[in-house]
């Protein structure tokens, strides 16, 4: 049997929809789960949609998909117009599409193999009509599986910021993405620090819940800057549960002047 000159490669990148034009698409990795990844996604979102920007996001966390919750969304389904999938649209102007807007009953999980959750989230890139974006970020699942990796190879990605946390196990977990993004020819933007530090409500003294923090180290280590350390904070939970996350001003996650 000869070659198959003509036959598909599975790492090609593939193309946004026809309708669409997106200037910048950046990924939001982390090496765990549990640290936050979604929580930085709609705060760099809220961040450049109140600079002005036109912004999306592409929610491949498929067995876990937080993102239309935070934003008030979980009880919308996403429509399908003559030019593809029409994303949802949050009160502030953010363009979301999330396996959950296609749900009928959103507490029902995702039960897939790794290649149809990659297929998925190309067609989620290319039948998506994201109409005109700044920016596209995708909020990838955790770890470096075949989402994250398909997204990395696939998906023409101007760059990926790495959320970590304060544990002692982050320099490792950090490393492992740092050097799966240097591995594809991904640049890195920078780190954000979730969960850095508790400021107490009363005498306002700062209190390391989970320890030093190691994120300094690890940015001298790697030459990568740290974007953000965001501090726990009741009054952020509170308005991701209620679906109100663009109501939060008092943390702005900008990337590294990429404006």
């Amino acid at each position: 049997m000869g070659c198959n000159q003509e036959k598909e490669n599975p790492f090609e990148k593939v193309e946004v929809n026809s309708f669409s034009t997106v200037d910048k698409v950046f990924a939001i990795m982390s090496g765990k789960g549990g640290v936050g990844k979604s929580s930085v996604t709609s705060l760099v979102a809220t961040t450049l949609c109140r600079k002005g920007k036109r912004v999306g996001i592409l929610d491949a966390d498929f067995t876990g998909p937080s993102i239309p919750k935070v934003f008030g969304l979980n009880e919308n389904m996403a429509r399908t117009g003559p030019m593809g999938i029409v994303p949802e649209v949050t009160a502030g102007g953010i363009k979301i599409m999330s396996i959950n807007l296609l749900l009928e009953k959103k507490d029902h999980p995702v039960i897939w193999r790794g290649p149809i959750l990659a297929n998925t989230v190309k067609q989620f890139f290319t039948e998506v009509v994201w109409g005109d974006l700044d920016y596209l970020l995708i909020d990838l699942p955790p770890g470096t599986g075949d989402v994250p990796l398909t997204i990395m190879q696939s998906l023409p990605l101007d760059g990926i910021v790495i959320v970590s946390s304060p544990q002692d196990l982050v320099k490792l977990i950090v490393t492992k993405s740092i050097k799966m993004a240097e591995m594809l020819k991904i640049p890195i933007i920078g780190i954000v620090e979730n969960m850095s530090y508790l400021e107490c409500p009363d005498c306002k003294k700062i209190i390391k819940v989970f320890g030093e923090s190691k994120i300094e180290q690890v940015a001298r280590e790697t030459g990568i800057p740290v974007l953000a350390r965001i501090p726990i904070d009741p009054v952020f939970t509170e308005l991701c549960d209620q679906g109100k996350v663009e109501n939060y001003t008092k943390v702005k996650i900008s990337l590294n002047g990429i404006q």
